[in-house]
Parts: C-alpha cells; sequence; structure tokens
C-alpha cells in the first residue's frame, strides 16, 4: 500500500503522473468560472479535449461575453476549476480539484463545428446544442495548471497537461464499480483490517496503477493506495489485476 500525501520516489512511480491525473480530473462535470474584473461566470460545460484544447460553453447574454466584447485585445484572464467528487458515500467527497487559469477567447465561427463534435468526444453535453443559439463556445489559451489532491498541491507544465491522456481506467470507473463490486468489498476489508478499528475505510476510485481507498479517523483522514503488480493499459485488465491483489497474499 502506499498512503499520501507522500513524497517517495518509489510511491510516486505507483501511481498515474501529474498531468495524466490533472487531465483525469479536467473531464469532471463540475466546473467553476472566474474571470477577472467580473468575477463568478456562469459555464454551462466545460472539457479538455483530445487534442488538449481547453473549452468550455457559456451563455451568450453572460458577463464573460460582454467582458469579451469590451477586451481591448479580444481576451480576458480566466481560471476555471474541476472538481472531482466520488459518487461514493464519502464524508468528504472531494477527491481533487484542478485550476486551470490562462486567456478565454471566442471560437472563430469556422473552427466551432469541429470544435463542437471534439467537445462531444470527450465531454458529451445537451449544453452543446445551444452553441450558436443560446450559448458561446470559448477557448482557454492555458498558461498555468494546479492539481490539488490528498492535501497537496502540485504545478503540472500545461504542455505536460496538454499532452497527457486521461486515465482510461478512471474513466470507466462506474462500470467497473459495479461489475467488481464483490471482490472490491473483499479488498476494502483487508484494508480496514490494516488500518485498524478506529478508522473507518471507504472505497475512493480507481485508475490504472491500482485502488484508491480514504481512510477517515476521528481528527482527519487520509488516501491510499493499493497498487497493481504493473499499471493497466485499459479497463480491460481489471478484474484480473484485482483477483491477483486478493490471491497475493495479506493487504
Amino acid at each position: 500500500m502506499t498512503a499520501g500525501p507522500t513524497h517517495s520516489s518509489a510511491a510516486l512511480d505507483r501511481q498515474p503522473p501529474a498531468a495524466e491525473r490533472a487531465r483525469t480530473v479536467a473531464l469532471r462535470p463540475t466546473a467553476a468560472l472566474h474571470v477577472a474584473g467580473t468575477g463568478s461566470c456562469p459555464v454551462l460545460a466545460a472539457t479538455t479535449t483530445a487534442d488538449g484544447d481547453v473549452l468550455l460553453v457559456v451563455p451568450g447574454s453572460g458577463g464573460v461575453v460582454e467582458a469579451l466584447r469590451t477586451s481591448p485585445l479580444g481576451d480576458v484572464p480566466a481560471r476555471l476549476s474541476v472538481t472531482d467528487r466520488s459518487s461514493l458515500p464519502l464524508r468528504h467527497p472531494v477527491r481533487a480539484l484542478v485550476r486551470l487559469s490562462g486567456w478565454l477567447t471566442p471560437v472563430p465561427a469556422g473552427e466551432v463545428a469541429d470544435l463542437v463534435l471534439d467537445f462531444a468526444e470527450t465531454s458529451p453535453s445537451e449544453a452543446l446544442f445551444e452553441v450558436g443559439l443560446g450559448a458561446v463556445l470559448l477557448r482557454m489559451d492555458l498558461a498555468e495548471v494546479e492539481l490539488e489532491e490528498s492535501g497537496t498541491c502540485a504545478d503540472v507544465d500545461p504542455d505536460d497537461f496538454r499532452a497527457a491522456a486521461p486515465d482510461p481506467v478512471s474513466r470507466a470507473e462506474a462500470e467497473l464499480m459495479a461489475a467488481q463490486g464483490e471482490p472490491l468489498g473483499r479488498l476494502c476489508a483487508r484494508v480496514q483490517n490494516w488500518a485498524g478499528r478506529r478508522d473507518d475505510v471507504r472505497l475512493l476510485g480507481l485508475d490504472r496503477f491500482g485502488i484508491r481507498f480514504r481512510v477517515q479517523g476521528r481528527h482527519g483522514c487520509y488516501d491510499l493506495r493499493v497498487p497493481f503488480a504493473a499499471p493497466l493499459t485499459g479497463p480491460g485488465g481489471f478484474a484480473a489485476a484485482l483477483d491477483d491483489l486478493l490471491t497475493c497474499g495479506p493487504a
């Protein structure tokens, strides 16, 4: 097991790189937008496409569109915050937060159709049907990326963020948890034995490097990972990797 937060090289090698973790979080549906000089602005949908474009759908009559209309440079500084929340019953359901900062610009009319398709490929949303009607498609020229998780913050190079791919196992998390509920429950019980009776162990999430748990105690909580013998290439190997964890000896 590896517990977080930790900074040992062995532990860091047994989890997805920070850029990959940030890209995974950036696809979650809970996003908030702050525009310099305007404040909080509604965002109907947001994503990072397979090509690394950070795209947002915003109301056509909102403050961000007005800020862009009056900007002498045609762009506005902004920060997009995307929160990763567990769907499982946890005392503290937030797993991670990624902050994407840069400059927002309208997508040129000639690029809208293709980018809407790219958006839908990574994050299908009904808001895309409103683009060109009551909504506007924007692109963020990325300057800074910050990932917050397990009580620590890390800066991610924007080029590394754009080049990374989201974790394939995390993207199939709901389906894998439903299909492997019984063996995941057995692994959770083993982690509970390791943690002791005073702490409450709950399943937190899955990725290609292992299975994450949150240990909740009276005075706080921490996250730990039960790593696979080797990283997975996709969700297809998850069942076998989980079975290996359950047969390789005490956790």
